[in-house]
């Protein structure tokens, strides 16, 4: 297992001589480092690709309030994980740069809370 976080393993690929073991944190070569964030699944329109929305909160000083902030990051989903649905819960881990504007993987599904 290339990851090093405490997340459930899943199950093997059904077709190891089909399956894209370069964009696997799980059974392939694609090291996790750095962040590690908690979101829901809001679109699944892409293959391969999911979009999670998190929000934070942030001090405006001079009103001295909490400001809710959203941000909408793309992340790959590995074939080996079960198909995503708008409104899960996922964890995704930061690697290195898969394509122009994805730079993360989802590497746990934490809720189901499918729309769909």
């Amino acid at each position: 297992m290339a990851i090093g976080l405490d997340v459930a393993q899943p199950p093997e690929p059904e077709n190891p001589e089909d399956y894209d073991y370069e964009t696997c944190p799980f059974y392939g070569s694609l090291s996790v480092r750095g962040q590690v964030i908690e979101g829901q699944v809001v679109s699944t329109e892409m293959q391969r690709t999911v979009i999670v929305e998190r929000e934070y909160e942030v001090k405006v000083p001079k009103y001295d309030r909490q400001m809710k902030r959203r941000s909408r990051i793309p992340a790959h989903v590995p074939e080996v994980l079960e198909p995503l649905s708008t409104g899960d819960d996922v964890k995704i881990a930061e690697t290195r740069p898969l394509s122009k504007t994805k730079s993360h993987v989802v590497v746990e599904v934490t809720s189901e809370g499918g729309e769909d």
